[in-house]
């Protein structure tokens, strides 16, 4: 397949893209090149597609279901209850809602971390995403638990050949609180015998570090250096409550930490992210939306926005996270993360792309364009999209949307009366 954008802004100037094979083939003004599609770029920006590196797809079916509540009441009496309840189809769709999301709002590629992981694969193969989907582990600290965790994580491994390469396998411990020292030992070793990612919540609340001072004597980090899984391969979530000390041990072991600004607002477990400090430690600092039902939607426009204008006020400083740098948080970081090549505009990168419209208020005037794009807009500004090569939305129509959003809306009330 090969696609060439005609006439699109980048970095500020006019120029045709070519693509080919998947990848961006070449760059340059008025490409005399043959191709198969050919889009016009005019009053469009290029921008490379958003990498949401922590989420819960399948949880829109939650959205706006047990707002306003505190984390851990929220999980006990409103999530997990009913997450005992899903089914295969349940996630399915609910996965295709967040896809749909997802692209609606420039999202090319997303880390998720839940139940179910064939169902969720499925919906993401069929909606042409790039997905890194984790393989969930709670144990609660019982042996017999962590058994089936790792039976079911070496099945999966085996079983990703039926799927294509945009899906790809991590493993995924739910937090410290639920999985124990020792399965997160053998997780360790797993992801190292298999070079496959490990997803974790860590540090999110107050509340998680008294419980592991209290628990294990240490705090969450320290805890992961003394059982010795901190590596390359671990991405943590939210990482909200890490001292300078922390931020050092993260960075020796070249750990990748996910900032999720909204729902670390929205359930107040905390709005010091200390994004400055980490990288500058040369932290790999992503950025997420966590699922629907914390954050409310997957719109890493605002995600963007967000994030800048939270760094800011804490520190009392608006030099903090500036746009261009949030903006690389948001795709280039995200993609490295995962250890893609992708997040830029630039010739050998996978053609994981959205074209902007700028033909709407957001960007008149348009001084400065990713300025606009963090600070003015949100995921609507997206027109087009394209993962992997393939046109996944054009002029802000995605095939099937009607029926997706019908159907899951159906699943979601049907579920929560079951």
């Amino acid at each position: 397949m090969s696609l060439l954008i005609k006439d699109v802004l980048l970095n500020d100037v006019v120029t045709d893209v070519y693509i080919e094979n998947k990848r961006i083939k070449q760059i340059a003004p008025h490409l005399s090149v043959q191709a198969e599609q050919v889009i016009d770029g005019r009053r469009k920006a290029i921008i490379p597609g958003f990498v949401n590196a922590h989420t819960h797809a399948a949880m829109t079916l939650f959205r706006g279901f047990g707002d306003d509540m505190p984390l851990m009441p929220w999980l006990e009496e409103k999530i997990w209850p009913n997450e005992a309840k899903l089914t295969r189809e349940d996630i399915y769709w609910g996965t295709k809602l967040a896809c749909l999301e997802m692209i609606k709002s420039g999202t090319t590629t997303f880390f998720d971390m839940y139940h179910k992981f064939h169902a969720t694969a499925d919906a993401v193969e069929e909606m042409g995403l790039r997905g890194l989907l984790s393989g969930v582990c709670f144990d609660h600290f019982q042996p017999e638990l962590a058994e089936k965790c790792k039976r079911y994580n070496e099945q999966l491994v085996m079983e990703m050949d039926g799927y294509s390469k945009r899906i790809q396998y991590a493993v995924g411990p739910h937090a410290i609180y639920t999985v124990s020292g020792e399965l997160l030992q053998w997780i360790h070793a797993f992801s190292n015998e298999h070079s496959v990612p490990v997803h974790l919540h860590l540090a999110e609340t107050e509340g998680e570090v008294q419980n592991s001072i209290k628990q294990f004597g240490l705090s969450p980090v320290r805890y992961l250096y003394k059982l010795g899984v901190l590596s390359p391969r671990l991405v943590i979530a939210h990482g909200i409550y890490v001292d300078d000390d922390e931020i050092r041990m993260l960075a020796d072991y070249n750990v990748k930490v996910v900032h999720n600004p909204a729902s670390n607002m929205k359930l107040a477990s905390g709005f010091q992210f200390k994004f400055c400090e980490m990288r500058n430690a040369g932290i790999t600092v992503a950025l997420g939306t966590d699922g629907c039902s914390s954050s409310n939607n997957l719109d890493m426009v605002e995600a963007m926005k967000l994030a800048s204008l939270l760094g800011k006020v804490w520190r009392k400083n608006p030099e903090a996270i500036p746009a261009d740098e949030i903006f690389r948080a948001a795709t280039e970081a995200g993609a490295s993360a995962i250890g893609l090549k992708a997040g830029r505009i630039a010739e050998g990168y996978l053609a994981d792309i959205c074209l902007i419209d700028l033909n709407i208020p957001a960007f008149t005037p348009n001084h400065n364009f990713i300025s606009n794009l963090v600070y003015a807009a949100n995921g609507s500004c997206v027109d087009t999209v394209i993962c992997d090569g393939k046109v996944l939305m054009q002029n802000k129509k995605v095939p099937g949307e009607e029926e997706i959003m019908e159907r899951t809306a159906e699943i979601a009330y049907n579920l929560i009366n079951r």
